[in-house]
C-alpha cells in the first residue's frame, strides 16, 4: 500500500500535514518540512503499533528517503 502525505499551511502560519489513508495521522510544523517529516514519524509509528497489536496483516512497503 501507499501512503501519501498532504500540507498546507493554516491561517495562523503554522503548516499541517496528514496522511489521509492513515485516519488520526497529522502533525503540525513551522516549516513544511517540519510538518512533512513529524507526519511520516508517526504514520511509521501507527503501522507499527498495528503489526504489534496483530490489527492488520504483514504487507510488502517501500520506505524511500530523499536525499538532501
Amino acid at each position: 500500500m501507499n501512503y501519501s502525505i498532504e500540507y498546507e499551511r493554516e491561517e495562523d502560519g503554522r503548516w499541517i500535514a496528514e496522511v489521509p489513508q492513515l485516519p488520526g495521522v497529522l502533525a503540525y510544523g513551522i516549516t513544511a518540512e517540519e510538518a512533512m517529516r513529524k507526519a511520516e514519524a508517526l504514520a511509521l509509528r501507527v503501522l507499527a503499533d498495528r503489526l504489534e497489536m496483530a490489527e492488520c496483516s504483514p504487507m510488502p512497503i517501500s520506505i524511500g528517503f530523499a536525499a538532501v
